[in-house]
């Protein structure tokens, strides 16, 4: 802290301290009801300052809604805060959440997310490779016991582990060709069996 740093902390410091001090004089015989007041407004203060802390976590939260409509035949997503569509799938029994992206041509789990899943990823041979927005990374080609999305199971489904650093998982076209469409209308991204 430089000097003029510290003597403004020092001034905002006795008039705090003053006009308190004149505030519980003042309010002498109130004092009960003058503490009571004061935890309420240091209780709300509290509370708005961690409703702050966590807003971006609720409102992504709240804003990467995927539901599934009738059998599971129709899926919808909105389009989350950051300009992607997220589907949360279903990858031999452990939920995964991906990042749907169009662009690419596989489905492409993260080293974690094969982990997470149940695939042995120290016994992979990263023999593949494949072009990403970081550059080159190399890949191993596993099959999925199961992907669920919905109330639909696909069995046996091909699959790439990235070898290098990922983000997260990414959800690519040799898994999204297995509908029949895939329309996106405002911020909803729908796709349909």
């Amino acid at each position: 802290m430089s000097a003029d740093q510290v003597a403004s902390f020092v001034y905002l410091a006795i008039l705090g301290t003053v006009i308190a001090s004149y505030f519980f004089v003042a309010n002498a015989h109130q004092l009960g009801r003058l503490a009571q007041q004061a935890m309420i407004w240091v209780l709300i203060i509290v509370g708005l300052a961690a409703a702050a802390g966590l807003w971006s976590d609720i409102r992504d939260t709240a804003a990467n809604r995927q539901s599934v409509i009738g059998d599971g035949h129709r899926i919808e997503v909105t389009l989350a805060r950051d300009g992607h569509y997220h589907l949360t799938l279903g990858i031999n029994g452990t939920p995964v959440q991906f990042l749907v992206d169009t662009g690419a041509s596989d489905l492409v789990l993260s080293r974690e997310d094969a982990a997470r899943a149940g695939i042995d990823t120290a016994s992979l041979r990263f023999t593949g490779s494949a072009v990403t927005a970081n550059g080159m990374v190399q890949t191993a080609t596993v099959y999925l016991d199961s992907v669920q999305l919905g109330g639909k199971v696909d069995h046996n489904v091909p699959a790439e582990v990235g070898g290098g650093t990922m983000p997260g998982s990414l959800l690519g076209m040799s898994y999204l060709s297995r509908f029949a469409s895939i329309s996106i209308e405002g911020n909803r991204m729908t796709l349909t069996r």
